[in-house]
């Protein structure tokens, strides 16, 4: 399982998924248009016979627990009299049912299906079993700091409906999230909790303002999915096309020091872009298109990638599964995602170890090379190396640099790239000078294999029973698939948890020049 620190705990949480008691009704305040108007949507004082309590049924993946098997419970709204309604992406994608109530009444349970989703928007359209239905139409007219609001929903699981008052304290922001890039949301003060993700938001005659999507007991913030966000989308939506969306429930997670480790998949839409191309929930992405995925902790980097390149294009992507320790490598709508196993593919040189320990992300002093290695291996040098070669980007990482650097009894790695080496020496020659060095201290060669992994290509060599310590070592030398730069990784391995280390390194190190 991956190990993360309580970093993973944010202040601002989605507001769906609740499993306990509810904790009594919230008065509504009295006014605005009552019943139905004359076009036949709801009135403020039939608010709740159009608002739905959701119950996703299915099997999730936590970065912490692992997978579990659940009913989480959200909300959302219907907004045609043939029972369409909206909903967040977090609370119904990936499930395997949903069971759905109508107004609080429990006596009769609803199936729906999911119609279409967007996980960089939180939004998601469902279809209830046909029937005539009571609605909402939207608020029309600008939104302004300082309008009442009332959030309505069924928070805490519990099947009582309630409602809370507040006012508009910022009529539109941004709203970077863990499992959400908007542009636009409300932020208001009607109190909403967990359970009450995807309720309406409506103003005081009963008309749409906002999606209710997060909140925080924290700093008393309570966020909804600004109107015209959702309006912009929701054709699109209840025709059935997914919107900035490959078809997963996610959010980004991030280590004890904040770091942004990656996206991680809690479940994934059957028949979605993820799902073809091999994502299953417990996956963590870590980069899409070349750019490294949750580094503020947010989707923002995830979601701009598809504001590129299009949900339905090729995107060249990587994820870790901690499941298997491994990386894997590929693209969306293209090549399936295959493992990274280096050593692994060695003759089982690894000796079938896991990499499931707690990993850094480390860099050079330039920040050009990046690559996850075990977090024991905290002494980093990164300063430049200066050959006749050229300049190179170096890192060294290792519990102690002495003991990698003056023994055969420290495990650790080195990484260096060059591009003014480009033309001067080849992933040969480098390969050739550490085989020499390596045979004289008394290293058995296990044979050189092609290396590529999507971004570079070359060789790569595995020596054993090296230093007469019994330390195994691994030399890739490789060309940047564009050409324009040179790079070599060296490995030491002294354990079993060194060796099931190497293919993580190898799957996550990269140049950015």
């Amino acid at each position: 399982m991956l190990t993360l620190g309580a970093g993973t705990a944010l202040a601002l949480t989605a507001c769906s998924f609740s499993f306990g008691p509810g904790d009594g009704v919230s008065t509504p305040g009295a006014g605005g248009v009552t019943g139905a108007d004359a076009g036949g949507a709801v009135g403020f004082d039939a608010v709740q016979s159009a608002v739905l309590q959701i119950e996703a049924v299915g099997t999730f993946a936590d970065p912490e627990y692992g997978d579990y098997e659940a009913a989480g419970r959200g909300s959302g709204f219907i907004v045609t009299p043939d029972g369409l309604a909206v909903t967040n992406n977090h609370v119904v994608v990936g499930a395997g049912t949903l069971d759905v109530w109508v107004g609080g009444d429990t006596s009769t349970t609803l199936n729906a299906k999911v119609v279409a989703s967007s996980e960089c928007l939180d939004l998601a359209v469902i279809q209830l079993q046909k029937g005539d239905y009571p609605y909402f139409a939207w608020h029309e007219g600008e939104i302004t700091t300082a309008t009442d609001v009332y959030a309505a929903g069924f928070p805490l699981g519990d099947p009582t409906f309630t409602m809370t008052r507040g006012i508009v304290s910022k009529a539109s922001t941004p709203g970077e999230t863990p499992w959400a890039s908007l542009d636009s949301v409300i932020e208001h003060d009607a109190r909403i909790r967990s359970g009450n993700s995807g309720g309406p938001l409506v103003d005081a005659d009963g008309r749409l303002m906002g999606v209710n999507y997060a909140g925080s007991d924290l700093y008393d913030t309570n966020l909804a999915i600004h109107r015209d966000e959702v309006q912009a989308v929701l054709d699109e939506l209840e025709t059935g096309t997914d919107v900035l969306s490959l078809g997963i429930n996610a959010h980004a997670v991030t280590d004890d020091e904040g770091n942004g480790l990656g996206v991680w998949v809690s479940s994934v839409a059957a028949g979605s872009v993820a799902d073809a191309a091999g994502v299953e929930p417990g996956d963590l992405l870590t980069r899409m298109q070349g750019v490294t995925l949750a580094q503020d902790g947010t989707l923002s980097d995830y979601c701009d990638v598809l504001r590129t390149h299009g949900q339905d294009g090729v995107i060249d992507a990587e994820l870790y599964r901690p499941a298997e320790g491994i990386y894997y490598r590929g693209q969306f709508s293209g090549d399936p995602l295959e493992p990274v196993e280096v050593l692994g593919g060695a003759g089982g040189v690894a000796g079938g170890g896991s990499s499931t320990g707690s990993f850094e992300t480390v860099s050079d002093d330039s920040g050009t090379i990046w690559v996850e290695v075990p977090a024991a291996w905290n002494q980093i040098d990164g300063a430049p190396l200066d050959t006749d070669a050229g300049r190179w980007a170096t890192i060294v990482a290792a519990p102690s640099l002495d003991g990698f650097n003056n023994s055969w009894n420290t495990p650790g790695v080195a990484i260096s790239a060059s591009t003014e080496a480009v033309g001067m020496v080849s992933p040969d020659d480098l390969l050739q000078g550490s085989a020499d060095f390596l045979v004289g201290e008394g290293c058995t060669s296990l044979g050189r294999q092609p290396f590529a992994d999507g971004y570079h290509t070359g060789e790569f060599e595995v020596f054993d029973s090296c230093g007469g310590v019994g330390a195994r070592y691994l030399t890739l030398a490789a060309t940047s698939d564009d050409g324009s730069y040179v790079i070599t990784v060296n490995v030491q391995a002294n354990s079993d948890d060194d060796l099931a280390a190497v293919d993580r390194i190898l799957g996550s190190f990269i140049a950015e020049f």
